[in-house]
């Protein structure tokens, strides 16, 4: 349910588009699946969105983007599809003493697209990574600032505190949910960084550009499917958009 920082983001700049949003609840956390998993399951996803009549697929799971996005995109090559990266870019211009984290998932740290943004953008700074272990999990839960919560990010979090880094990157989209606990962790001397509002930028600059965007200036709806237990799902989900939320189930 990551994503759903993403579709809010969304929602927010384009108030006038239909969105359909597919949480794979059934298969969380992606970022203990191998990548040819993950792969598989994003490319049925897209087609499940291709056939509500999607025109533009955003692929909202740092993890999935790494595994999928190349491949998805040779596979749709007539839609325009939009992917999620760590905003390594923007930490290293943000950052005041060169010294950087990143909290994301195993596969995304471990994936070759990671090591370019490093390559590309982050060779003059100090970049330390960890791994969200236990973080997505929790989100899907709704438990957001329990205090078993706090315990687990208080540790997780050690190594940018020993670290001294003034920026962090969180790495998957299911942290913005996690944004007060882990600034109330870090403190305030340490600016968080998330793609969401960007990647909503994109969606809207592409749906621009291929002449797609919504003309009529009724509300969009949203749609949002589970492949998980509606029952369980929608009153997580509604706690995240802030809203209520009715899941449909679809393997």
């Amino acid at each position: 349910m990551g994503g759903l920082s993403v579709l809010r983001e969304v929602r927010l700049l384009l108030p006038h588009e239909d969105l359909f949003y597919y949480a794979d609840n059934a298969h969380c956390p992606y970022g203990s699946q191998t990548e040819a998993f993950v792969r598989r399951r994003t490319l049925h996803i897209a087609r499940l969105l291709l056939r509500q009549g999607a025109k533009l697929i955003v692929v909202a799971c740092n993890t999935a983007s790494i595994a999928a996005l190349d491949h998805l995109r040779t596979t749709y090559p007539a839609v325009p599809i939009v992917g999620m990266e760590p905003a390594v870019k923007p930490a290293a211009a943000a950052t005041r003493n060169r010294r950087i984290g990143v909290l994301a998932t195993t596969v995304t740290l471990h994936g070759e697209r990671f090591s370019r943004l490093l390559q590309r953008y982050a060779q003059d700074v100090e970049v330390v990574t960890v791994p969200g272990s236990g973080l997505v999990e929790r989100v899907e839960a709704g438990l957001l600032d329990t205090p078993e919560t706090l315990a687990w990010l208080h540790e997780l979090l050690a190594p940018f505190v020993a670290a001294g880094v003034d920026t962090l990157v969180l790495g998957s989209t299911h942290y913005p949910f996690l944004r007060p606990a882990i600034a109330q962790v870090l403190g305030p001397g340490v600016t968080l960084i998330d793609t969401g509002a960007a990647v909503a930028r994109r969606v809207q600059q592409l749906l621009i550009e291929h002449g797609l965007a919504a003309a009529a200036p009724a509300p969009g709806q949203d749609t949002l499917y589970t492949s998980g237990d509606p029952a369980v799902v929608g009153p997580v989900m509604a706690r995240l958009l802030g809203r209520p939320a009715s899941p449909i189930h679809q393997d």
